[in-house]
């Protein structure tokens, strides 16, 4: 018994990891394109950290904002250079609201069997509840819950099955 509990729970965290990859791409995706369309230097390096920086849950593209904030700020040599500025921290706005709402979670909601009430909502219970780690074990324990959750409802149902099945073998003889 103990071992299938592990199983269920070591597949809800490989789905997870799997949804954060996709996200992650998608999130690279975006930096390079719009950091691209910025003339941001070195737009590349920075959609690949901003990619990796999205493993760390809610606060890693924070963390990837800095690099693209930093190189416009110290190649910036007249003021139209703080209008970029302006443009990629908006950028950074459209990305997270991208992500956090649509992309995350479709993609939780697809391989993780997060629904999408849940993927919203429990980061914020959870921070509440517990204020820096809930925000940030939030995702992969929701995707462990429910993870428990369809593996309860699928033995309900073959439970379901195999009662009416008895009962029609017991009704034809």
């Amino acid at each position: 018994m103990p071992e299938s509990h592990l199983r269920t729970a070591g597949g809800a965290l490989l789905n997870w990891w799997r949804a954060v990859t996709l996200e992650s791409l998608v999130t690279g995706i975006l930096w390079w394109l719009g950091l691209w369309a910025l003339h941001v230097p070195l737009a590349p390096m920075w959609a690949l950290i901003g990619a990796l920086c999205q493993f760390i849950p809610n606060i890693g593209g924070m963390i990837a904002l800095i690099g693209p904030v930093m190189t416009v700020l110290f190649t910036s040599s007249s003021e139209d250079d703080w209008y970029r500025l302006g443009l990629v921290l908006g950028l950074y706005g459209v990305i997270v609201i991208v992500i956090q709402l649509f992309v995350d979670p479709i993609i939780l909601k697809r391989t993780a069997k997060v629904p999408v009430w849940a993927s919203i909502f429990g980061p914020i219970v959870l921070g509440i509840v517990i204020p820096f780690w809930g925000v940030l074990l939030a995702p992969p324990l929701l995707a462990i819950v429910f993870a428990f959750r369809d593996r309860r409802r699928k033995g309900e149902a073959l439970a379901q099955h195999a009662k009416l099945a008895r009962t029609n073998d017991q009704n034809k003889q």
